[in-house]
C-alpha cells in the first residue's frame, strides 16, 4: 500500500498543485496539518484536501484560524491567519475546528500528528527523532518543522515529508513524501513550482512582502 503524505501546504496553492500533479499513483493520502496561513489561496487549499477526503490534523495555524487566536504568532504569520479568517466560509471553518490532534490509520499502523506525539505545537526536528517516539504503530508522520527527514529503526519509521508550501531547509521546492506500507520504505520528493506566482499574488493580496521573498530561498 502506497500512502501520499503531505504537510504544511499553507494556503500556497501553486505548490499544492505541483505536488498533486508530481504524485505517483497511491492508494491514499494524509495530511500533517496546516493547510492554511501564510499564504494567498487558504479557501482553495482547504477545498481541495477536503474534496479529495484526505485525513488531516489540525496544524497550530488551523488552530488559530478555527479558534480566532493568533496572539502568539509573529506578524507575518498572524497577518496569513487574519487573511484566512476573512477568506474562508463558517463551513470552511468548521472543518478546520473538526480536525484531530492526532489520527491512527490503516488498521493502527500509521499515526499522524502535527508536532510531536505528546504536544502539537513542540517543534521535532530531525536531531530530536527516535525510536521511543513510536508507540506501537510502524509510522509516525509528523510534520510543522517544514524540514523533510525520516528515520527508519527496527521499531518502525519516525517521517516528516517536508512543507508543501513554505518548505523551511534551504531548498526551495514544494515537498511530500511517499511511503510505502508493504516494504516499509519513505521516497522523500522535491517538486518546481512557479514562485513568482506566489510572490504577484502575496502582493496583489496586501500580505506581507516576506512572505513571498523566503519562498526563494527555502527559509
Amino acid at each position: 500500500m502506497k500512502v501520499g503524505v503531505l504537510s504544511d501546504v499553507h494556503a500556497n496553492r501553486v505548490a499544492l498543485d505541483a505536488v498533486l500533479a508530481d504524485m505517483p499513483d497511491v492508494d491514499a493520502m494524509v495530511n500533517a496539518g496546516d493547510v492554511v496561513g501564510y499564504n494567498p489561496w487558504p479557501a482553495e487549499c482547504l477545498e481541495t484536501v477536503r474534496r479529495r477526503d484526505v485525513p488531516s490534523v489540525m496544524g497550530n495555524h488551523d488552530r488559530a484560524v478555527a479558534s480566532g487566536t493568533a496572539f502568539r504568532f509573529n506578524s507575518m504569520a498572524r497577518a496569513g491567519v487574519e487573511y484566512a479568517s476573512e477568506e474562508l466560509s463558517d463551513d470552511q471553518r468548521e472543518w478546520l475546528a473538526d480536525r484531530p490532534d492526532s489520527l491512527r490509520l490503516f488498521d493502527g499502523r500509521v499515526r499522524v500528528v502535527h508536532g510531536h506525539p505528546d504536544d502539537p505545537d513542540h517543534y521535532t526536528y530531525p536531531e530530536e527523532f527516535a525510536p521511543d517516539l513510536l508507540d506501537d504503530e510502524d509510522v509516525l508522520v509528523m510534520g510543522h518543522t517544514h524540514v523533510q527527514h525520516h528515520e527508519v529503526y527496527d521499531e518502525g519509521i519516525v517521517m516528516n515529508p517536508g512543507s508543501v508550501g513554505q518548505p523551511r531547509d534551504g531548498d526551495p521546492r514544494a515537498a511530500y513524501a511517499v511511503l510505502d506500507l508493504d516494504d516499509g520504505s519513505v521516497d522523500e520528493r522535491r517538486v518546481e513550482y512557479d514562485v513568482e506566482a506566489v510572490q504577484r499574488e502575496v502582493r496583489e493580496v496586501g500580505l506581507p512582502e516576506k512572505i513571498g521573498s523566503r519562498l526563494e530561498r527555502g527559509r
